[in-house]
């Protein structure tokens, strides 16, 4: 499978790699991610499907919690009004 413009992007530039690391292990560790990521988990649990190996994962859309896999929950543009804005 091909590289993404971003990954190609980031494999020319360890330092902005390393820039975009730092800045993403503290906005995952803020106080809101964490309540964000603790709901999703807890919602996973309750469908059963935390940690079971089955390649789906809860989502936040734009109509609430959805059960989706986990390759189309990776960075997905169309989810909610907040993705597109900081998207483009």
């Amino acid at each position: 499978m091909a590289k993404s413009r971003t990954q190609q992007y980031y494999d020319k530039n360890p330092a902005a790699r390393k820039k975009k690391a730092e800045y993403q292990k503290a906005y995952n560790a803020t106080p809101e991610e964490k309540k964000n990521r603790s709901k999703l988990n807890k919602s996973n649990r309750r469908r059963g499907t935390y940690g079971n190996g089955d390649k789906y994962d809860i989502s936040h859309t734009g109509s609430g919690i959805v059960l989706k896999h986990q390759s189309k929950n990776r960075g997905d543009k169309n989810d909610r009004p907040g993705d597109r804005r900081a998207r483009g």
